[in-house]
């Protein structure tokens, strides 16, 4: 197993031969101790038994197979577990509290579970067969998964919707949406042959248009240029024009650097208008509120059923490694954050006769495998292989 800079806590499940206990200690105990002294932990609580139960187990045939296929699945939920603390990440703007406040597990920081854990045995009944296990596992995490990727996505839309709306009440007079900005009594309203014009006026060419507005086509209504408002770079003006004269009005407007802006008042669409943005926050907050308790839930039944994954592949190893009946030891171990990879070396040196003489490294720590018997059976070792089981969970 190649060492991995780990992106939280990290923990090694290691799994070891009762036989490495003393004779007449117990060995769980016996264990726990030697591992504290070997790795000078600073604190009892960073190792710990990790109870793992006996599985039902078919042929060495099965077995070998149902390594590979539990090795993969590692992986998948490794990364279902990240992509989900991704969008915490996201729904929380990175807010490293919030985030982790929202990462328990059975209602407990992911550490306290882990040092805690328990085979839930009403879930995932140890009688049923390994595969059958491995199949309830991976379609739970799968279908937590898929569900948070739907919600995620109508949450993106929902916020990238908003954003849009939102926009359109920023800029400048020019661009942005003028329904929160004009009033009814700033038009003429039911006329047969008059219509408003808005035009935004740069504030360095309000002295030219007024000035000429009302020559630009024949059919402008004198001195009917009000300004409704303005802002650092625009006035807002409305003016009065006939309608058959309006489209040339507006070509003439823009041939001046001025800028109409196409707005007819109408009661239904200004309500309209105004509550889309009423609208839009609404469903962005309710969406919101569907992902941080789906992610949540995500977060907390995929990382729980990693944890139940892991325990699965130390059973399996453990019996392929050390072979039958099962009888070995796996606990959880927290090395020093300064010292991962010395702690490595030194499970190594310790427990490195485990490995005998079937397996011996050369100069650039690769394996060379000197026991022809077991090339039958070569998949059952990781390519990084160790002498004896171990594995690395990353709180994520």
């Amino acid at each position: 197993m190649a060492f991995q800079a780990p992106t939280g806590p990290l923990y090694y499940l290691i799994s070891l031969p009762s036989s490495v206990a003393p004779a007449g200690a117990d060995p769980e105990s016996a264990l726990v101790r030697d591992l504290s002294t070997t790795l000078n932990l600073p604190s009892k609580d960073d190792v710990a038994q990790f109870l793992i139960p006996h599985f039902k187990i078919g042929t060495l045939d099965q077995l070998v197979q149902q390594s590979d296929e539990i090795a993969k699945a590692d992986t998948q939920f490794e990364s279902v577990v990240s992509r989900t603390v991704d969008i915490l990440k996201a729904v929380y703007d990175g807010k490293a509290q919030q985030v982790a406040a929202a990462k328990k597990v059975s209602d407990k920081p992911v550490e306290t579970y882990l040092k805690s854990f328990q085979w839930n045995a009403a879930k995932y009944r140890v009688d049923k067969p390994i595969a059958e296990l491995l199949d309830t596992l991976s379609k739970e995490v799968f279908a937590l998964d898929g569900d948070l990727k739907t919600v995620y996505t109508n949450y993106m839309l929902a916020k990238n919707n908003l954003g849009a709306v939102e926009r359109k009440q920023i800029g400048n007079l020019s661009t942005r949406s003028l329904h929160d900005i004009v009033k009814k009594s700033d038009f003429v309203i039911g006329s047969e042959y008059l219509e408003t014009v808005l035009v935004a006026v740069p504030k360095a060419s309000v002295k030219q248009f007024i000035r000429g507005y009302e020559t630009l086509v024949p059919m402008v209504v004198p001195r009917s240029a009000n300004v409704i408002t303005n802002d650092d770079e625009f006035l807002l003006y409305s003016v009065t024009v006939f309608k058959k004269s309006v489209p040339e009005f507006l070509h003439k407007c823009r041939e001046s650097k001025w800028y109409p802006r196409e707005f007819k008042w109408s009661d239904g669409v200004i309500e309209d208008l105004k509550k889309e943005k009423d609208k839009a926050f609404e469903q962005e907050r309710r969406l919101w509120g569907e992902v941080v308790r789906l992610a949540r839930a995500t977060y907390a039944d995929s990382f729980q059923a990693w944890t139940h994954l892991k325990s699965i592949r130390v059973f399996v190893e453990s019996v392929l490694r050390y072979g039958l009946p099962p009888d070995f030891i796996s606990v959880l171990v927290k090395p020093p954050v300064a010292s991962i990879q010395k702690a490595k070396v030194a499970l190594t040196q310790k427990y490195g006769y485990l490995a005998g003489n079937a397996f011996t490294k050369d100069k650039k720590g690769k394996i060379v495998r000197e026991d022809q018997g077991l090339q039958e059976y070569s998949t059952i070792v990781d390519t990084e292989y160790e002498a004896f089981v171990i594995y690395e969970i990353i709180v994520i």
